[in-house]
């Protein structure tokens, strides 16, 4: 079972001191690049995404209160707030061709790894683009839930909403979810949910 993560190098001391922010984005950086590559299908976009995602760290890192619940739950919901971020750059400027001039260049082992995880991380992308069809306070939840393994207490943490709300987003969007189940062959898996987890 899943123990709450805390250390000396949380959220807010990583946000003020370099060794520490080291110290956390070894500990987050795999975890990221996965919740990235589940809602990404280009290495270099998931590379800077996850770039991004530290970098906001340092910003919002005074906002994590240890007390109310696990730092990766926390850290996933500033994640989410940078890939939403993204698309809605993207959509705004899809007729433009500026984002190679801006892209990092990757070196062909970062990309071959960062490929591995996007193969790995494929089934990810397709139970999400069928949860596209729910209504997104919902869908949000499920996601978190579902495709991210976050506990309901946790998803409602990463959403900044209270557990009651979450889970009755969850009830309700499993629900739809049923009624919109992809053919007998491509079945969209709607796992069994743990509401909370023990912090032992």
């Amino acid at each position: 079972m899943r123990s709450v993560t805390r250390s000396r190098g949380g959220p807010a001391a990583a946000a003020r001191d370099p060794e520490l922010f080291e110290e956390f984005y070894r500990r987050h950086v795999d975890a990221v690049t996965r919740f990235v590559a589940r809602r990404c299908a280009d290495p270099h976009t998931v590379a800077d995404l996850t770039a991004e995602v530290f970098l906001a760290v340092i910003d919002s890192g005074h906002t994590y209160r240890p007390g109310l619940g696990d730092e990766r739950a926390w850290l996933f919901g500033v994640a989410r707030n940078v890939v939403s971020s993204e698309r809605r750059r993207v959509a705004r400027q899809r007729a433009l061709d500026s984002r190679i001039a801006g892209r990092r260049l990757l070196a062909p082992d970062d990309i071959a790894r960062l490929e591995e995880k996007l193969s790995a991380e494929r089934e990810g992308r397709r139970l999400l683009a069928a949860l596209a069809e729910l209504p997104e306070g919902e869908r949000t939840v499920l996601e978190l839930v579902a495709v991210d393994q976050l506990s309901a207490a946790e998803a409602a943490r990463a959403l900044g909403i209270s557990q009651v709300a979450a889970r009755v987003r969850l009830h309700r969007a499993r629900g739809r979810l049923r009624k919109l189940a992809a053919p007998a062959d491509t079945p969209v898996p709607t796992p069994p949910v743990t509401y909370a987890r023990s912090q032992a």
